[in-house]
């Protein structure tokens, strides 16, 4: 039911996405949903919830796997826009409107996105450590790079097929982010022990 419903709020948008059609697209009845789920805004907020909860596990392997091998701040970027691209942004743009006018809705959803944004700032915590740099200053550059990818996925609604100048700015932002998280590289055992 969860998947069922990031899959119509992406496909179809929030004014679309009904109770009826959500059971259908889940193969369930109206009644089986209602009863796990009482309101459309709860079944709204819990596969929100669902869906910053698994896009924060991946980014947190995505975190562990870089800090065991090492790379550049251009991939973390690069994984940033990934993430929001991969459906993440457009089902944010669908109910944060929503979430604006309707109080309840509003509430039930704070908590999942204060829960994801401490997430995140914990691999930003942990990427700074990993680079040897300030963690304050290393979460306010990450914190950044997703509120810039944001916007420009935004345009992407209507500005499609224009990958030139979104890779451009991406280019751009990846030199600043470069300049404020410096990577230190990777020690090898074997570089380890001349030092």
């Amino acid at each position: 039911m969860l998947t069922a419903t990031i899959d119509l709020l992406h496909d179809r948008g929030l004014a679309r996405t009904s109770t009826p059609e959500i059971a259908r697209r889940a193969g369930v009845s109206r009644g089986a949903l209602t009863h796990h789920f009482p309101s459309r805004e709860a079944i709204i907020s819990a596969s929100v919830a669902d869906l910053l909860s698994r896009t924060a596990r991946d980014l947190h392997r995505f975190a562990e796997e870089f800090i065991a091998r090492g790379g550049s701040s251009d991939e973390i970027v690069d994984y940033i826009w990934r993430m929001m691209d991969d459906r993440l942004f457009y089902v944010t743009m669908e109910f944060l409107p929503e979430a604006r006018h309707n109080d309840d809705f509003r509430a039930q959803l704070i908590p999942t996105v204060r829960e994801f944004h401490a997430g995140l700032d914990a691999i930003w915590t942990a990427l700074a450590v990993r680079a040897g740099t300030d963690p304050d200053h290393t979460r306010t550059v990450m914190n950044a790079t997703m509120c810039l990818v944001r916007g420009m996925i935004s345009q992407t609604v209507l500005r499609p097929n224009d990958p030139t100048y979104y890779d451009g700015m991406l280019q751009f932002w990846k030199g600043q982010v470069r300049q404020q998280f410096p990577i230190k590289p990777v020690m090898t055992g074997k570089h380890r022990a001349a030092s």
